[in-house]
């Protein structure tokens, strides 16, 4: 447990005033990240008064009124109206007991277990969904035009309740690089996988679990639908959920159909949707409830007569798990401090220096909400933009920093996607810093933070990294380099749990140095003639915004 201790101010990182050569100036007018007030928000905001910054729950409220307040302090101006936040409206549903799936096929009736062998969810709003549809196999369930890849193609599968595949398919020796070679892509995301099954029409969707397609093992998703789901207001799925391989293949074989053959037939172009001959019959029982929550923004305005029109944004999401007394343990608060305290501190931080420091385009400090739900605040955010997305540059994403010290070298994965790349490496190299080597995204990281809300929408983003999601779901910092190892991947036992707490004793030197490069790059994004561009080859670059 931790409790707001007293700070000392540090000397260091008044220290830290590393820039690009294009925007060298002296001290006085250089923004430069102080570590001082970073740990004192860092503190406040891990905090147990906080209880864990939950949605929907009273930490969360305290954690918008912090952040708003401080916001005004640093001298932000408010980006809605004469407001700091942006409500999100959105749905929490929790499924309760009573509900169940059953299949009728070959003669026979299989009714999995919930919790063991399946489990679900629906996204519709209903306290009550019950429903009988046929079933249907769609292979990956993925339709993407760039690849020439549409597992629909030539059905009609509206009212159907899908089984898909979880990842995407595997590149093969004549398309070496199809889906992202050895990395996932978004396709490969059960959140797409449910998106897609609300745009064709189903009446649900069961993803097929295996550790090595979904890159973690049964108890994640089983742990999570145990709990309460949130997800934006609108259309979504009657049941969207997980069913353990196990189940999948006996419900294969009452069918007289062989999951593997299948499998392998879904990772060839051309797959159509393979009728299972069986009936779904779903009851769902939720306990629902709409949460207006808060993203908290605020803007620095540019100075140019013409460029202040367009505008880069520093995003932070503020929120964690909350408070779970069902968890068994004497401590029952999530205080995320890592994940995501250090950013939003290190971004109220930012916002400081910045303000004193205007740049000849607007700056947007944002602070999303509901990130640990599925990137709710930042979709929120992109679907209603408090500044036009034609006219945003970029969006620079902080989740989970370093807590350990200096690095010699700084994490941008996914900035390789667009000109960003280029920029951030002329900010490294004036900071003495190198980039961190790229490597195979085999658990999807790119797609697992904020600024993929951006990215989808067609603004250049990524996350600058102190860490990444390995293969197998684990989390390992990207940009280690000599110090501190232990201390840095010894995280991966604290992530999501309720161990991750702040820690008066942490070096944050490294924490200044990652928001000062960010801050650094934002800057060079802010003062450069031209906003950044994809490349022209990524599938994001088609997006029209």
């Amino acid at each position: 447990m931790t409790r707001l201790l007293p700070l000392r101010l540090s000397a260091t990182a008044c220290a830290l005033a590393l820039s690009l050569p294009a925007f060298a100036a002296p001290a006085s007018s250089q923004p430069v990240v102080a570590e001082a007030p970073l740990r004192a928000h860092l503190a406040f905001l891990a905090d147990d008064l906080l209880e864990g910054r939950g949605t929907g729950q009273r930490g969360g409220e305290l954690a918008v009124r912090y952040l708003e307040t401080q916001a005004a302090a640093v001298g932000l101006k408010p980006a809605n109206g004469d407001s700091y936040r942006q409500k999100v409206a959105m749905v929490g549903e929790k499924t309760l007991p009573g509900s169940a799936v059953s299949f009728s096929v070959g003669g026979k009736t299989l009714a999995p277990a919930l919790g063991t062998e399946v489990v679900f969810g629906n996204a519709n709003g209903q306290n009550e969904t019950s429903f009988e549809a046929p079933v249907v196999f769609v292979g990956y369930g993925i339709h993407a035009d760039e690849e020439h890849w549409n597992d629909f193609a030539g059905a009609d599968v509206k009212g159907k309740l899908l089984v898909a595949m979880v990842n995407d398919p595997q590149p093969t020796a004549a398309e070496p690089n199809r889906f992202g070679g050895k990395s996932l892509t978004w396709y490969g995301r059960w959140m797409y996988k449910f998106e897609e099954a609300v745009r064709q029409g189903a009446a649900g969707i069961l993803l097929i679990h295996t550790d090595a397609s979904a890159s973690y093992p049964w108890s994640v998703p089983a742990n999570g639908f145990s709990h309460e789901q949130f997800h934006l207001a609108g259309p979504g799925n009657a049941l969207q959920g997980w069913i353990h391989e196990d189940a999948a293949r006996a419900l294969f074989a009452a069918a007289g159909k062989d999951l593997d053959t299948l499998r392998a037939q879904a990772e060839v172009r051309g797959f159509k949707p393979v009728e299972l001959g069986a009936s779904a019959r779903v009851h769902v029982r939720s306990a629902v409830r709409n949460v207006d929550e808060y993203n908290v923004a605020g803007i620095v305005p540019g100075t140019d007569p013409k460029l202040k029109d367009q505008a880069v944004v520093y995003s932070a999401h503020w929120d964690h798990l909350g408070i779970d007394t069902g968890n068994g343990k004497p401590d029952h608060i999530w205080n995320g401090a890592i994940d995501n305290a250090s950013g939003a501190a290190a971004l109220l931080a930012m916002a400081q220096a910045a303000a004193a420091h205007p740049a000849r385009r607007t700056q947007i400090f944002l602070w999303p909400c509901a990130e640990e739900q599925g990137l709710i605040g930042a979709h929120g955010y992109v679907q209603h933009p408090l500044w036009p997305l034609a006219k945003t540059a970029a969006d620079l994403n902080l989740d989970s920093m370093n807590f350990v010290g200096k690095t010699r070298d700084i994490g941008v994965p996914g900035s390789e996607r667009s000109s960003l790349h280029a920029s951030a490496a002329q900010v490294a190299k004036a900071m003495g810093l190198k980039l961190a080597p790229p490597v195979p995204d085999l658990g999807g990281a790119y797609f697992r933070a904020d600024h993929f809300a951006f990215a989808k929408a067609g603004v250049p983003a990524f996350n600058v990294g102190s860490a990444v999601f390995s293969g197998d779901g684990s989390f390992e910092f990207a940009h280690d380099q000599g110090h501190s190892h232990e201390e840095m991947v010894g995280f991966t036992k604290r992530y999501h749990q309720i161990t991750d707490e702040y820690n008066p004793k942490w070096d944050l030197s490294g924490m200044v140095q990652q928001a000062q490069f960010t801050l650094n790059l934002g800057y060079a994004v802010a003062n450069a003639p031209a906003m950044p561009t994809w490349n022209a080859n990524d599938p994001l670059a088609r997006v029209k915004r």
